[in-house]
Parts: C-alpha cells; structure tokens; sequence
C-alpha cells in the first residue's frame, strides 16, 4: 500500500484496537502475533471524487511469509467500508465495538459514540453470518478441504488445531451475541479454557466437530427466531453517523 493511504489511514483514525487470539483470550504460549483493526475518516475528496480508499493493510512480515510473535498485521478500514460490513453482520468488523478498553490503542469522540452505540449494529442478520461462516468451516474440516497453513500442527495433531479452535470460537460467539446483543472479551469460561485447550490438541477433531455441530445447530433456532434482537441493525442512525462524522472530520 502506497505512503500516501498509510498517511490518509493515520490521520483519519478515529477508533484503532488489538483484535485476535488475545483479545479473545485463546492465544497460547505466547505464540501470536498482534492483530489491529481500525477505522478511519476519509478527506472529502475520497469521497465525492475520482479516488477511492476502502482499506490500508501494513504486516511486519512480507506478503506470503506468515505472521510470528511480534509481528503486527494491521487493517484500517474507511468509516463506510467499515460501516457496510458491521451493518452486514461481519463478525471480524464487530470486535472494535466489544473489546476492552485496554486494547484501544486510538479512540476520538466518534469512536466512542460509536461504541457507546453497539446495540444499534447487532441483528439477527449477524446471526445469519456468524452460522454461515461456520457452516462453511465445519463443512472444509469434515471435507479435509481446509487450506494447510499450519503444518507443524497438522504433523503433531493430525489436524489444525487452530483453524479448528477458530472454527469453534466463531459458534460461541455467534450464539452469545444473539442471546445478549454483546460479545465477552476475553471469551468467558469455561469455553476460554476449552478452546486454548483444543489449540493444544487437548481435544480431537471429532470434538471439535461435535461442538461446532451443536453450536450451528444453536445457531439455527436463534436466527429462526428465538433471539430476542431485531431482526436488522439501525441503518437510519448509522446513515445520520456517517454524514455527521465525515461532515465534522472535514470541517
């Protein structure tokens, strides 16, 4: 990404945070990188001109080359980028909203605005992605289709512990915030221990597949309608956000 978006990204940021296997508190071993995630306000003329900026992406570790301990990868998302996905029920885009605030790295007053409002982005429509996306994931572990990124961990357990570990945490998630409208982080026990525990390969891949089975399966009767959260976000009041937020930050 060229100097010009890394500086854009910078000085539009009006939320930045650690996401990852710390923050959901399954890293193990000291073994993680440290993943960010951030938002950023656009100049007006990446808005109503010709140039466009959806995301600036920086990794310690060149393209290819898989992220180690210390290593940062981070993404900034444009504020409407960011916007359409958390509205889509992204369950990546969502974390910024729930992390604590001692992984905040940057906050403005919008970005606390805009936390103080996360009841307004969860839906019964981010229910929809949470279950799709592990459906999808369980289907590749079954199928022995996942993409080997990890093959010390394939050679020691005969699977990838973390791919499966992720795979899980998504269901538990996904189940929490359409019963409760939030996420926990760092994860709750006793899933935190069980999870750490099955990246360890303290767990087998049938577990892991039983579990992200019963979880998907959660999953379906909460988006059939048990949860108690609507059934979209508020997209009037993200809408009057985004024009008051860009109006402000070019003034």
């Amino acid at each position: 990404m060229d100097h010009d978006s890394a500086e854009l990204a910078d000085r539009g940021t009006i939320l930045r945070c650690q996401v990852g296997s710390a923050v959901f508190g399954t890293s193990v071993d000291g073994q993680g990188d440290r993943d960010e995630m951030g938002l950023c306000v656009e100049p007006p003329e990446y808005v109503a001109g010709l140039r466009r900026f959806e995301q600036y992406v920086f990794r310690t570790q060149p393209e290819g080359v898989r992220s180690g301990p210390g290593d940062l990868d981070l993404i900034v998302y444009s504020l409407r980028k960011w916007m359409r996905l958390a509205l889509g029920g992204n369950p990546t885009v969502l974390l910024p909203l729930f992390v604590p605030e001692n992984e905040i790295v940057r906050i403005t007053d919008a970005g606390r605005e805009l936390r103080a409002n996360a009841d307004r982005f969860v839906s019964q429509r981010a229910g929809a992605k949470f279950a799709g996306y592990l459906q999808s994931q369980r289907r590749r572990l079954v199928e022995g289709t996942v993409n080997v990124t990890r093959p010390e961990l394939v050679e020691a357990y005969g699977f990838d512990t973390k791919y499966a570990m992720h795979m899980v945490r998504l269901g538990v998630q996904g189940v929490e915030l359409l019963k409760t409208g939030r996420l926990t982080l760092p994860m709750a026990e006793p899933w935190r221990t069980w999870l750490r525990d099955l990246r360890r390969g303290r767990h087998s891949r049938d577990d892991a597949l039983a579990a992200a089975g019963e979880l998907e399966r959660e999953l379906a009767g909460l988006v059939a309608g048990a949860s108690p959260l609507p059934a979209g976000p508020d997209e009037d009041w993200a809408d009057e956000f985004l024009v008051r937020s860009h109006l402000a930050y070019w003034a």
